[in-house]
């Protein structure tokens, strides 16, 4: 098979490197994918939102299969266009992809399913917001309803604070038009967990758990990111917790979106939280998260490509997803200053030092080739440095000693990755 991807960041080397495992993957392409991603793939310069460009490249190389990776182009209609025009795609169509297209239609989706999730209110205008904001039970989560690359979310302690971000989400429009309309819900406590499933409209198949860190800085401060680090799986979530989840939010979750005519079929992120009152989900996302893909697909088994093409063909009750009994750490090497203003360019040294190293991966998230050739950061997340363990403890400290093997200028990571899992 000749494949796809569209994407250019950690998560789509992650899924590159995984695919290229598959004995049906003849050749790969990535649209317009990076430096790391092109030893495993061939980059072609075509962007994420060009769906014009992506079919007329899959039509004239025969492509057998486009994986969609983004959130944007899927929530924008990329599995649509690429289907309309005769081109097998994996990703949720449009009007599925609203799952994390739209915050406010996904609260409203689990009130009406019954889905447990935190209590909320939707607003359109800033003045109905603030209004509300007069009373309301502190602290408060506020969150763009839009797409903001997973930092759309404020966490405000104060009544300062929620006014604050209004301002900044509705009316600074810090995030675009993802803050015309702003959800506003109880803060939840309790430890955080990510799960992904693969979906194919009726069943759905729960991948292993992790858990991500999104603030800057160590000890969580500093400003939300896309991802700063994340393990593999979490300690927190016990055989107990994945059975109720299965029976109360995934499966739910599938059903209800079918019972609204969006039938499901790519993968759901579930964002949860494991709080006193049993788990509740904070957050849906319509594909494969970026960190946790990092960790996730090192300790799956199964073919990847099969995976996809079962979601698709819905037959996915066919498969028994395997994953090995051990662990994985992926700590992000950052520009400093990231995710607000940091500079790009610098030289990247030392990434032979993964070559022929069993359990440890190096996945490029900003990097370029410049005119030289040489590999040079190009993002604010430049690395994913990934280790697998026989337990989460090993593979953190071999996370921890393969981020050394690598320097650029302008470096920065954080150094508690997975320190929860010394609580355990």
């Amino acid at each position: 098979m000749k494949i796809m991807i569209i994407g250019g960041g950690g998560r789509e080397h992650a899924l590159a490197w995984k695919i290229a495992q598959s004995p049906k993957a003849e050749k790969i392409y990535c649209a317009p994918g990076n430096a790391g991603i092109a030893s495993v793939a061939e980059c072609v310069g075509i962007g994420v939102m060009d769906f014009d460009a992506q079919i007329r490249f899959a039509k004239e190389h025969a492509v057998d299969l486009v994986v969609v990776a983004p959130d944007d182009p899927l929530a924008a209609g990329a599995v649509d266009a690429l289907e309309a025009a005769g081109i097998r795609a994996f990703g949720p169509r449009k009007n599925a992809a609203v799952l994390e297209g739209s915050k406010a239609f996904s609260k409203d989706l689990m009130k009406k399913y019954g889905i447990p999730t935190a209590a909320y209110e939707t607003f359109d205008t800033p003045e109905t917001a603030l209004a509300y904001l007069e009373t309301a039970p502190l602290p408060i989560v506020l969150k763009a309803d839009g797409l903001a690359l997973g930092k759309g979310v404020l966490i405000c302690a104060t009544r300062e604070e929620a006014k604050e971000g209004v301002k900044t989400l509705m009316l600074d429009k810090q995030f675009g038009s993802a803050g015309d309309r702003i959800v506003i819900e109880q803060f939840l406590t309790g430890r955080e967990v990510s799960v992904l499933t693969f979906v194919d409209g009726r069943t759905v198949k729960v991948m292993t758990s992790a858990q991500d860190h999104k603030r800057a800085r160590d000890g969580d401060r500093g400003l939300n990111t896309g991802g700063m680090g994340t393990f593999s799986p979490s300690p927190f979530y016990t055989p107990e917790i994945d059975a109720y989840c299965r029976e109360h939010i995934y499966q739910p979750t599938v059903d209800a979106m079918r019972a609204e005519g969006r039938e499901f079929k790519g993968v759901i992120f579930f964002g949860l939280m494991l709080t006193a009152d049993g788990p509740k989900v904070l957050e849906y996302n319509a594909r494969f998260g970026d960190p946790e893909t990092q960790v996730v697909l090192p300790r799956m088994q199964n073919d990847l490509v099969e995976m996809m093409e079962a979601c698709i063909d819905g037959t996915l009750d066919r498969i028994d997803l395997r994953f090995d009994d051990n662990a994985a750490v992926c700590v992000v090497l950052a520009s400093d200053g990231y995710p607000e203003h940091y500079q790009k360019g610098f030289p990247i040294s030392g990434l032979e030092a993964f070559d022929g190293k069993d359990g440890y991966y190096v996945f490029h998230a900003g990097s370029k080739f410049d005119a030289e050739g040489t590999i040079v950061t190009n993002g604010g997340r430049v690395l994913g440095v990934t280790a697998l363990g026989g337990t989460l403890k090993e593979a953190r400290a071999n996370a921890y000693k393969a981020a050394e093997w690598v320097h650029f200028d302008n470096q920065y990571m954080r150094h508690d990755i997975g320190k929860a899992i010394d609580e355990v």
